[in-house]
C-alpha cells in the first residue's frame, strides 16, 4: 500500500511540473515589449475626442473582404498603442454614417493619422512593421494635411455628416414601411415623393415670407418708413412728395401742349407755302 501511495504521488508531482514548464514557456514566448493596449471604438457621440492627441484610426465595414483581412493587423498593432503613445481607434461606417460623410470616405479601409487635430490620410502598406515606423519615425510628417475646408469640424463636412444622417434615417424609414407594415416599394417612394414636395413648399413659403420682411415691396415701403418718422417729419416729407406730383404733372402738361403747338406750326407753315403757291404768276418761256 505505502509503495502504491508514493508512485501515485511521483505521477501528480510529474504532471504538475509539466504543467508548469507549459505555463512558463508560453509566458516567456509572449514579446516581453508589447503591452496589452485596447481598440478604441469611435463614434458621433465621442468623435471630438480625436482633435486631442495622436490618433491613427481606421474606417472598415464588416462585410468588406479587405477590412476583414486588415483586422487581426490592426488590433496587433493596437497593442503597441500605450509604448508609442499613440491611440489606436477604429470606425464602423455601416453604424456611423455621419463619420463617413465627415471624413468622407469613398474606400474601404480608410486610414487617417491625427496630431492635435491636423488630419493626414495614409495611404502605405499595411503591415504591423509598417504601421510602426509610420508612427516611431514621424512618416507622417512628409504628407500634406487635410485642408481646413474639408477637416471634419470644418462647416462644410458637419453639413455633409448631416446629410448622410438624413440618408440613413431615410433609408430606416423605408426598410421599416416595406419589411415592416408591407407597404409595396412603388407605395414608399410615393411617399417620400410626397413627402419631399410638401417640405419644398414650405420651406419656399417660409423664405417668401423671410424676403418679404427684409425687403418689403415699393408699395408697403413708404407707408413703413412713416410709421416709424415722428409726426412733423411725416407732414414735410408727405407735402415734398405732393410738391414731386405737382412738379410732374406740370412738366406733363408743358410736354403735351408743346408738342400740340409744334404740330401746329408745322400745319400753319405748309398752308401759308401752298397758298403762297397759288397766288404766284406763272413766268413766260
Amino acid at each position: 500500500m505505502a509503495c502504491t501511495y508514493t508512485c501515485r504521488v511521483r505521477e501528480m508531482t510529474a504532471f504538475a511540473c509539466v504543467f508548469s514548464a507549459l505555463i512558463v514557456t508560453c509566458v516567456v514566448l509572449q514579446p516581453a515589449s508589447a503591452k496589452p493596449g485596447h481598440l478604441r471604438v469611435i463614434t458621433d457621440g465621442n468623435w471630438e475626442e480625436i482633435l486631442t492627441g495622436e490618433w491613427m484610426i481606421e474606417f472598415f465595414a464588416p462585410w468588406c473582404p479587405a477590412c476583414q483581412q486588415l483586422q487581426p493587423v490592426w488590433n496587433e498593432f493596437a497593442e503597441w498603442g500605450e509604448d508609442l503613445d499613440v491611440n489606436i481607434a477604429k470606425v464602423d461606417v455601416t453604424e456611423q454614417p455621419g463619420l463617413s460623410g465627415r471624413f468622407i470616405i469613398t474606400a474601404l479601409p480608410t486610414i487617417y493619422h491625427c496630431k492635435d487635430g491636423v488630419f493626414r490620410r495614409y495611404q502605405g502598406p499595411r503591415t504591423k512593421e509598417d504601421f510602426l515606423s509610420f508612427i516611431e519615425e514621424k512618416k507622417w510628417q512628409s504628407i500634406e494635411p487635410v485642408s481646413s475646408w474639408f477637416g471634419p469640424s470644418s462647416f462644410m463636412m458637419n453639413a455633409m455628416s448631416a446629410l448622410f444622417k438624413l440618408s440613413m434615417f431615410i433609408r430606416h424609414c423605408h426598410n421599416y414601411l416595406t419589411e415592416q407594415l408591407g407597404v409595396p416599394v412603388w407605395g414608399s417612394y410615393g411617399i417620400f415623393a410626397l413627402a419631399t414636395l410638401v417640405s419644398g413648399l414650405a420651406l419656399g413659403l417660409v423664405l417668401v415670407f423671410v424676403a418679404d420682411f427684409v425687403f418689403p415691396s415699393r408699395r408697403f415701403a413708404s407707408d413703413y418708413h412713416h410709421r416709424k418718422l415722428p409726426a412733423g417729419q411725416v407732414r414735410l416729407l408727405q407735402q415734398s412728395e405732393d410738391e414731386q406730383e405737382a412738379d410732374g404733372e406740370e412738366e406733363d402738361d408743358e410736354d403735351e401742349y408743346g408738342g400740340k403747338t409744334e404740330e401746329w406750326r408745322r400745319v400753319s407753315g405748309a398752308e401759308t407755302l401752298r397758298r403762297r403757291g397759288v397766288d404766284l404768276p406763272e413766268e413766260d418761256t
